[in-house]
């Protein structure tokens, strides 16, 4: 059913779900709910997105739900933009192992909730830049629109994911952004917002006998220190991304928090067949480098550098080019899985010596890490 998607790729919606691109309206059939929650299968596959905090650190699987959690004042609309522009179905490096028809039927539906003209503005212009539009659905509701309007946005916004994904067999990427605006609204007409929540969660997912999957990604706005809607918008979701000011604040785009940030169904999207062999003990290797670096940056802020062992000053040097080298990248950088990731963390790793890569096989060492070195 694919050449059916031809009426709903490369379209703009308002709130109401109303064509704003000089089109014509969506048939009623394909906006009705098609989630059989009696036939939901186990999420699995990987979606490459480009992002090396992403793809190396919390892989996202086709069908899971993904939350990104920021604050006022972060670069969550340039992230939710770039994972709009780059994901596809599986990276570069693994297309070989899929199919053209695999390959081809992915989507992207992008729901903007409660934005200001500047940032629709900036959503269009971006996309039909990048030439990615004619892959995508964009529901668009600005912030003086009616109440009732941004609680139907993402609801409309799901409904034709799960057209493209259970009808059409397509693989879809859900972005849903700002959606501390969908619950602000939620709260204005006295709904209850872990009822609506859960609901909207509920539409991502794969189905059993079905070829296609939603995969959400709801981006949470909160004010410093007040995280009542993350810990809602958190429990049901297989993982999250928290964005940190203080990394905002060094100059790292993407300022993702490595530590807080987890991927639970990382091992259904990972391995051999879907990414590389090592991708699961490099992200342990990484992450707890990363984390004893911390600590030893914490020790020498408090008591000085002298306090410091030579083991401690390694693992501090690498947190800090870990942040700089990997967390780091472009706004319009695109990284290769293989190259760009996945041997990027190893070259990394580098930096320490052998005997403290306690998380990662053997054979991995052989022939990854003494690769890196020469």
């Amino acid at each position: 059913m694919l050449e059916h998607t031809t009426l709903m790729l490369g379209r703009v919606f308002n709130g109401r779900g109303e064509p704003i691109d000089g089109g014509a309206s969506l048939p009623e059939e394909n906006l009705k709910t098609r989630m059989n929650y009696s036939l939901r299968d186990i999420p699995s596959g990987f979606v490459h997105t480009g992002i090396s905090a992403i793809d190396g650190l919390n892989p996202i699987v086709h069908g899971q739900r993904m939350p990104v959690f920021s604050a006022n004042g972060l670069p969550h609309n340039r992230l939710a933009a770039q994972i709009a522009r780059q994901a596809v179905l599986s990276s570069e490096d693994n297309k070989s192992n899929k199919s053209d028809k695999e390959n081809e039927a992915f989507a992207v539906v992008f729901a903007a909730v409660g934005v200001s003209f500047e940032e629709a503005s900036f959503f269009m212009e971006d996309f039909c830049k990048a030439g990615v539009l004619e892959r995508m659905i964009l529901y668009i509701n600005m912030t003086d629109d009616p109440v009732a309007e941004r609680i139907n946005t993402p609801r409309l916004a799901l409904a034709a994911a799960e057209y493209l994904a259970f009808e059409c067999g397509m693989h879809v990427v859900a972005i849903l952004t700002d959606l501390t605006a969908y619950c602000e609204a939620l709260r204005e007409t006295a709904a209850c917002i872990p009822t609506s929540l859960s609901a909207m969660y509920e539409r991502a997912g794969r189905l059993k006998e079905k070829e296609g999957s939603i995969t959400q990604i709801p981006i949470f706005t909160m004010p410093e220190g007040d995280k009542p809607l993350p810990g809602l918008a958190g429990y049901a979701a297989e993982g999250q991304l928290a964005l940190s000011r203080a990394m905002h604040h060094k100059g790292i785009y993407p300022p993702v928090d490595v530590l807080p940030s987890m991927s639970r169904l990382r091992d259904k999207g990972i391995g051999k067949e879907n990414t590389r062999e090592d991708h699961a003990d490099l992200i342990n290797q990484l992450f707890s480098a990363y984390a004893r670096g911390k600590e030893a940056q914490e020790l020498a802020t408090t008591l000085g550098n002298n306090a410091l062992s030579e083991e401690d000053k390694m693992f501090a040097a690498f947190s800090g080019a870990f942040e700089d080298k990997y967390i780091r990248q472009g706004e319009y950088e695109n990284r290769a899985l293989e190259e760009g990731t996945l041997d990027a963390g190893w070259e990394l790793l580098t930096m320490l010596p052998v005997r403290e890569l306690k998380r990662v096989r053997g054979d991995y060492v052989d022939k990854f890490f003494f690769r890196a070195i020469t």
